[in-house]
Formats: C-alpha cells, sequence, structure tokens
C-alpha cells in the first residue's frame, strides 16, 4: 500500500501495511459497509473478550438495534439480556447509555468528533479513540492491550507494556503514527491485528513478522519481562462467576423472579447475598416491592 508522501516513513509502516493486506481477518466491523454504530458496539463488546465470543452477539445486536435509536427506545434490561455470557455485563448499560446519548445529543448519528465520543457515557480514551479513527479514519493513537504489547516489544525491547498505560506510551505510539488520517487509522488496526495474530502475550510467532529485523527484544535475545508478577485471572469460586449466575436466572425469565430462582443457583449464601448487593448497585438487577427481581427497566 502506498503510504502518501505526508505520511510519516518509519520504516515499520509499509511493512506491517503490507502484512496487514495479506493477513487481516474478514471481521464485519470492518467491512466498507460496517456504520459508525457497528464499530463502537464491536469496540465496547471486544473489550476482555475475544472475537469468537463477540462475533454471534455482535450479529445478533446490529440485527436487533441496527442503530443507537433502535436500542434507545428499549429498557436497559434487554440490553444486558442480549448481551448473554459475553461477560462485564455493565458493558451493556454503558452501550444503552452511551445510545440514549446519541439519540439526545447527536440526532441519533454517533458522533465523529473524538471529543464528543469521549462525552459519551462510559467512553474511554481508547474507545473514543478506536471509533474516530476506525469509523471516521481520522488520525488517533489507538493503544489496546495488543498494541501496547507489540510497541513495547518492537520499540521499547520490553516483552511486556506496563501493567497501566503511561503516558510515554502515548508519546511513543504518537511517534510513529503516519501523519495521513487514512493511513493512520489502517496503521491503528494493522497493529492491533499483528498483536493478537502474531506478536501474541504468551507464545509469539516471531518468525512471522513483518518487521523481526526492527524488532528491539529480539535484537537485545527476547529478554525476560522482569516487572512485577503478572498474574492471570481466575474465574471459578469468584463473586463474578456467581454474579454470572445470578444474572443467568434473570436472562432466562420472561418476567420477575422470586427469591428461591436466585437462591438455588449459588450454595454460598453470604458470597451470593453480596454478588446480588453489587449486581444492584450496578444498576443491573431491580428489586421489586413485591419482593422479586427483575433486569433494569
Amino acid at each position: 500500500m502506498e503510504t502518501g508522501s505526508i505520511a510519516m516513513n518509519n520504516g515499520y509502516t509499509d511493512p506491517i501495511l503490507a502484512w496487514y493486506e495479506a493477513n487481516a481477518r474478514d471481521l464485519p466491523w470492518r467491512a466498507p459497509s460496517a456504520t459508525p454504530w457497528g464499530v463502537l458496539v464491536s469496540e465496547i463488546m471486544l473489550q476482555q473478550t475475544p472475537v469468537s465470543r463477540v462475533l454471534p452477539v455482535w450479529h445478533e445486536w446490529t440485527a436487533r438495534w441496527p442503530t443507537a435509536a433502535a436500542l434507545a427506545a428499549e429498557p436497559s434490561g434487554e440490553a444486558v439480556r442480549a448481551w448473554g455470557r459475553l461477560g462485564y455485563p455493565r458493558r451493556a448499560l454503558r452501550l444503552h447509555g452511551s445510545a440514549q446519548a446519541i439519540v439526545e445529543r447527536h440526532g441519533g448519528e454517533v458522533p465523529s468528533s473524538h471529543e464528543d465520543l469521549l462525552a459519551l457515557p462510559g467512553i474511554g480514551s481508547y474507545t473514543a479513540a478506536a471509533v474516530a479513527s476506525f469509523a471516521f479514519r481520522q488520525r488517533h493513537a489507538v493503544l489496546d492491550t495488543n498494541v501496547r504489547r507489540v510497541f513495547a516489544r518492537l520499540l521499547s525491547g520490553d516483552e511486556y507494556p506496563p501493567k497501566s498505560q503511561t503516558k510515554a506510551e502515548v508519546a511513543q505510539a504518537e511517534s510513529v503514527l503516519p501523519l495521513d488520517p487514512p493511513t493512520a487509522a489502517r496503521w491503528s488496526v494493522a497493529v492491533m491485528e499483528l498483536g493478537a495474530l502474531v506478536c501474541t502475550a504468551r507464545t509469539p510467532r516471531c518468525v512471522d513478522c513483518p518487521v523481526l529485523d526492527r524488532c528491539t527484544w529480539h535484537l537485545n535475545g527476547r529478554p525476560a519481562y522482569d516487572g512485577p508478577p503478572r498474574r492471570g485471572q481466575t474465574y471459578a469460586g469468584t463473586d463474578r462467576q456467581c454474579r454470572g449466575r445470578l444474572l443467568a436466572v434473570l436472562r432466562q425469565a420472561e418476567g420477575p423472579v422470586e427469591k428461591p430462582a436466585l437462591d438455588i443457583v449459588w450454595s454460598d449464601a453470604l458470597q451470593r447475598e453480596r454478588a446480588l448487593d453489587t449486581l444492584i448497585a450496578d444498576g443491573l438487577v431491580d428489586p421489586l416491592e413485591d419482593g422479586r427481581y427483575a433486569l433494569p427497566g
């Protein structure tokens, strides 16, 4: 791909873009027909969730709610119900809140301005930059977990990036971002894909990397990570699993449920009540006056 004379020639751009052209996955939110709303939905769903789990739910959502206005017209509980088993269900509430704000502030159209995107409920700096880049072909540094890992290895020589994003990482990402906005948007998704498919966390396929000869980590002998311990997330037996069990009961029910229907799915009463309290506090469950429980709205 020709990056254009105004694009920054950093030695990485052309090889990574060429690799992306040949190896990119065919994902619906990357298609020319994808709408800004479809891109926004995908970005929220893909947070901490693999593509394989997101794909069927994204198709169901965009078929049922092809626009922000369609989702905003329904109760927030329907968003929670349709979220299914994607995990971190507060994301469903954030999407519903964003849909309402898009209708109220922007006439139902996802705003193209990074500032306006950032002002939507629950939209952080990463999501605003990603939607502005991927839906509107703007120039923004898009730093998800995969991109941060690629840049840590390629540019800094570290096996993994810092636990929390730093200003230095943002500055580094901006320093290699092509100047031409459409090329910058393509570059951002290409680096993300490289991290997802080749420069993976545990078993990087360095032999397939298009910029292996320029990778600082590789050239330095691939030194092992020596930062704070990286602990994997557990799920079995946690409050998070308990919350998921309780929400599953409500999603599958046609209406409010009695308390015993929730009690039966988790034997530890203290943990179950704690999980239920947090679901209520998060706005994911409504306690009704008659003692039953329902999805919000």
